[in-house]
Order: C-alpha cells, then structure tokens, then sequence
C-alpha cells in the first residue's frame, strides 16, 4: 500500500475548528461561531450530537473547570445535558456551515447520531477518544460509508488496532486516526507528535493531530510530520461560560495558526525528488560542462587529460566525461568551450 504520509504531502491540511459544546446550547451563538470560524481561515467546523445518557447516568458526579477566570464546580449530567443537539439544531449547523462555505460535520455517541449526519450529508464523523472502544458504534460508521475520523486520546496501540480492525472489517475505507492526548490543555512534554508518523505507517492510513495545546506551534510541527487534518478548540470569546472555552482558540489564534500552517506547507512543498521550478534556469546556470582544458584540432583523440569541469551546464555533463575518451573530434575545439555531443564522430 502506498505510503499516506508522503502520498498526503501533496494536499493542504484540513483545519478544523472544533466548536464543541462551546455554544452553550444556544444556536445564535453556535452561527456566530461558525462565522468566526470562516473567516479565521478553518476548512471545517466540527460539533457534538451526544445523547448525554449515552455516557453519563449519575447526576451527583460533578466536574470542576475555570470559566471566566473562576473555579465551577456543576454536575456533569447538568453541564452536557444542556448542549445537546437535537436533529433540528444540526440541520440550522448544517445550513450555518453552507452559508459561510465551511464543512460540516460532529461526532456521534450512537447509532442514531450517525444516521442522523448521514441525513444531513456530513463531510465527515468524528469518534471521540473515549469512544474509540465501542466498536459497535465504530462498525455502525464505517456501514454508513461516510469518512471516519478515531481520535486515539488515552489509547494504547492495541486497542488502536482494535478500532482500525471494526472500521476495515465493516467495510470503512476512508479512515483517518488522530494523534491525541486528553489533556486539556497539553503541556509541551505530552504532544509526543511523534506519534503522527508511526501511526500512519503502522495502520497505513491518513493521520490528524487533535491539538488540546495553547498556541500555533504544535499545529505547525505536527504539519511538518505528516499530519492531514488539525482539529482545535474554538470559540468566539473566551470570555464566555463554558468549561472549554477558556482554553480554546479564539478567532485571532485560530487566524495566526492558519496562516502559519499555510505558509510551512508552501515550504514543505512536493516530495517530489526533482528541482523546484525556482531552480530550472539555476540549473543551467551554476552547474557544469565538460569543456576543452586546451585549444584541441580536429581529429584529435580525446584523453581524461584532455577534459575540465567548468561553467555554464550547456554542454555534455562531468558525469559523462568518461564515455568521452577514445573519441575523435570532427572540428576545433577552443580551450574552455564546452564539448558537445555533435563534436565527436
């Protein structure tokens, strides 16, 4: 199977804003973010059509975050409860997305959540980190035929394989896994963007990296590795409520990484092994020529003393001069003129 990570060097990395609950449950609020989200540069907005009882049953469990430079403390069961999104919601995110000309697409936490995107004609479907396993919920994505995105959060390489396996074994075939620690954020010595390469050779398909670090520059290095896709929190104000807003990409950060990622990938450019187009006249002009050493008549018997290397490359290339000697000139050649395949017999 052809090698993804060079094979995906030719493509732009897909940027995802990852709005997330960051909404808050409020559908004015979520288009406003997909409008940032547009104009900050992402290719993708992505959003999370949970049933919270999927997951979560005990409404005395609580999570404490930081919202607007304070400690909350609420129930868990309260916090997802409210940001649910029912079928209506994410056809208005669908149309939000259309309108400001980004994809659409969000992760599911049943079978119902994935049929409901394919309704909708989702771009992708996203399984979360602490999904990756329910396989059922895996084989049910991949029989949708809809593009697949594993995000690997918290996960050891068998249990990666075990996901992969259930998409293949169900019939997926576009698959894209994502490097990923669920840590939020992730401090610098816990991206391990290493990952990024070693996935995609072990599993031989596309990888992502789910960025939970503060700033542009873990984005931008896991580019450099491999990565097909970036998914970053996002939100419109930091300053909202909200557990995840306070660590989210607002629309400038979002904007900054955009163009950084942008402007690598315009470096990193082919892999082609061949010279970039700046470099067809430089060729000519700084390489070499085997030319005459001495003024040498015609008929003259050429010998390896006979040959220097010499610019412009105009004329036969020093890794021929070999097959030069032994052969007879048909005319005059000048010392320092370059030898030219029509000068020998």
């Amino acid at each position: 199977m052809e090698n993804q990570t060079v094979k995906n060097f030719w493509k732009p990395c897909l940027l995802i804003a990852e709005i997330g609950i960051n909404h808050n449950g409020d559908m004015e609020l979520a288009k406003e973010m997909v409008r940032k989200a547009a104009e900050a540069g992402a290719d993708a907005v992505k959003f999370q059509n949970y049933l919270t009882e999927d997951f979560l049953t005990d409404s005395t469990l609580t999570y404490t975050y930081t919202s607007r430079g304070k400690q909350i403390t609420e129930s868990q069961y309260e916090m997802f409860k409210r940001c649910e999104l029912s079928e209506g919601s994410l056809g208005f995110l669908k149309l939000c997305c259309e309108e400001f000309g980004v994809l659409f697409f969000s992760t599911p936490t049943n079978a119902d959540g994935v049929d409901e995107l394919g309704r909708l004609g989702a771009a992708y479907l996203k399984n979360g980190s602490d999904y990756l396993g329910h396989l059922p919920l895996i084989r049910h994505m991949a029989r949708s035929g809809i593009p697949t995105i594993l995000s690997t959060g918290m996960a050891v390489e068998s249990e990666i394989a075990d996901a992969a396996k259930a998409f293949r074994e169900s019939g997926g075939e576009d698959l894209t896994l994502m490097a990923c620690t669920s840590a939020y954020p992730t401090s610098k010595e816990h991206v391990k963007l290493r990952r990024i390469p070693m996935l995609a050779e072990k599993f031989r398909c596309k990888v992502g990296f789910s960025d939970h670090t503060q700033g542009w520059e873990a984005a931008v290095a896991a580019v450099c590795l491999g990565a097909t896709m970036i998914e970053k929190h996002f939100t419109s104000d930091r300053d909202l409520p909200g557990p995840d807003q306070w660590f989210s990409s607002d629309p400038r950060e979002f904007s900054e990484l955009v163009g950084r990622v942008r402007e690598v990938e315009l470096m990193l450019g082919s892999p082609e092994l061949r010279p970039s187009d700046a470099e067809i006249h430089s060729r000519e002009e700084y390489r070499l020529s085997c030319v005459a050493i001495r003024d040498l008549p015609r008929n003259h018997i050429i010998s390896e003393g006979d040959i220097a290397f010499r610019r412009p490359a105009t004329g036969i290339p020093p890794g021929e001069a070999d097959q030069l000697s032994g052969r007879k000139l048909v005319r005059d050649v000048r010392k320092g003129e370059p030898f030219k395949r029509s000068d020998f017999s």
